[in-house]
């Protein structure tokens, strides 16, 4: 059998699980969600596992193994961003399933369970949280976040509720970790590391943690034509010049992102001085320490430069998630079972969060990143080539087959 191009002919179908034709727009508890569900149920069937949904809305097909065995989890989000590309999060869905599909089908026993985890929301995109179903599996659920609401005013309780899920019974999902193995996430890369490297997979050495702070420079307006330009106290070019500096020192860190994604200014008019600018500075590091010098040195600098400007300034850190190394042994594990199918694996970092970042709190967690064409993603173009994603069920079944049950 092609696992590969079966794994294509699946994206193809739950793609058409969609608002519209232009990418894919599936959003949690939605019509699209829910056949999207029918669908993934029948891998799920197909694959020998039996099936059912939690109460979080996390639709689960369970491998069982003998009597009192541990479980190990394999899992993605079904979900996309409006208009996104058809191998984000559902692609970890279809290689999972058809993994133990194509172990079933050789034979082999484990000696442990194995359940495949399709989760409602990663993405955040509907509801202003994430992540329900892994934070419900992990035990840090906060039910205060039933009360959110779309911007149509329904609140994720009646979402979730309407959906057929139990909204106070989401609480009680909590695993126990002693009898959970770890977890696996397979995902496309969504960069461009693997395919420089020429590799079409990758062993995820963890996930970065994020801050965001607001940056704001304040300076004072005047007339465009009247103002002397050694005078003058421009709110903007203090901004600019801060911009520069962190593009400049993010360079020189290994592993470390800096993006300054927002900016506004006032009074934001052709002829006047620009007086307040007020930015976002996101920063992204595996290494949290290094992420808190960094977000020092930009307030160094941000200081530094509004008394040259003669303006003032502040940074508030307004978000903060911290970094999730992946478990030392299961990468070590993963990279020896791509190593038996006669590929080489390349270690990164995943600059992005996934759900394992929040499963993270239950048991050790790893991921195998897949290359995605010129590193696209969240974007109809994002594409993984059948031989690829063939290569990553084939190691995923080696891993559980071999690597996973030499080591634990």
């Amino acid at each position: 059998m092609n696992w590969g191009q079966c794994a294509q002919d699946r994206l193809s179908e739950i793609a058409k699980c969609s608002v519209d034709e232009t990418g894919v727009t599936r959003f949690p508890f939605t019509p699209e969600h829910k056949a999207a569900l029918s669908v993934i149920r029948s891998w799920m069937t197909q694959a020998g596992l039996k099936v059912h949904m939690d109460a979080a809305g996390t639709l689960i097909g369970r491998r069982e193994g003998p009597l009192g065995a541990p479980t190990f989890l394999i899992g993605s989000h079904q979900d996309s961003v409006k208009n996104g590309g058809r191998y984000d999060g559902i692609m970890g869905v279809v290689l999972g399933c058809l993994a133990l599909e194509k172990l079933a089908a050789n034979g082999v026993e484990l000696p442990f369970s194995v359940e495949v985890l399709a989760f409602a929301d990663e993405e955040g995109v509907r509801f202003p949280t994430a992540l329900m179903g892994p934070r419900a599996l992990a035990g840090t659920f906060d039910p205060a976040v039933l009360a959110m609401k779309d911007n149509d005013g329904v609140s994720l309780r009646r979402a979730l509720a309407d959906f057929g899920g139990d909204p106070d019974g989401v609480e009680a999902l909590a695993r126990d970790p002693s009898t959970t193995l770890g977890y696996l996430e397979i995902h496309i890369e969504q960069g461009p590391v693997l395919q420089a490297a020429d590799a079409a997979l990758g062993v995820v050495t963890g996930i970065c943690g994020i801050e965001r702070n607001t940056v704001t420079f304040t300076g004072d307006t005047g007339h465009a034509g009247t103002v002397p330009m050694d005078s003058r106290r421009d709110a903007l070019v203090a901004a600019s010049d801060f911009i520069s500096a962190i593009h400049n020192a993010a360079l020189k860190i290994t592993n470390l992102r800096a993006t300054v994604g927002a900016l506004s200014l006032h009074p934001n008019v052709a002829n006047a001085i620009p007086r307040n600018v007020e930015l976002t500075l996101e920063i992204r590091a595996l290494d949290d320490t290094v992420r808190d010098n960094f977000a020092r040195l930009a307030w160094s600098a941000g200081d530094r430069i509004s008394g040259l400007r003669r303006v003032e300034f502040t940074m508030e850190r307004t978000y903060e998630q911290p970094a999730v190394p992946c478990d030392s042994k299961m990468v070590d594990d993963l990279e020896a079972a791509i190593a038996t199918i006669g590929q080489t694996a390349t270690r990164l970092p995943s600059g992005a969060t996934h759900d394992a970042s929040a499963m993270a709190d239950l048991c050790p967690t790893a991921m195998l990143f897949v290359r995605c064409k010129d590193g696209l993603s969240h974007k109809p173009e994002e594409f993984a080539t059948d031989d690829d994603m063939g290569a990553a069920i084939q190691a995923i079944s080696s891993f559980l087959g071999s690597g996973l049950k030499a080591s634990r």
